[in-house]
């Protein structure tokens, strides 16, 4: 099973906020997941981001890809290299 870790999109219509989560890569945007890891709202001024970054770094060792935008939010926090 090939897992990716990507956003979920929730919120208001013109206001999304986003969570980030680990899932199967054959699931929907918006669909079944398997485990939450953080949250994402770029809505507010400063945004905010808020992992947990032991997950993360677990999903990651057991062979999980991140998304592309996913990607730049971990290097932002530095998470990831």
């Amino acid at each position: 099973m090939a897992v990716k870790i990507r956003m979920k999109r929730m919120g208001k219509k013109k206001s999304p906020f986003y969570r980030l989560v680990v899932a199967d890569i054959r699931a929907p945007r918006d669909g079944k997941f398997i485990e939450e890891v953080g949250y994402y709202n770029p809505c507010v001024e400063p945004p905010v981001i808020n992992l947990n970054d032991e997950a993360i770094k677990g999903w990651i060792a057991n062979g999980a890809k991140p998304s592309d935008t996913v990607k730049a939010l971990l290097k932002k926090e530095n998470i990831i290299d």
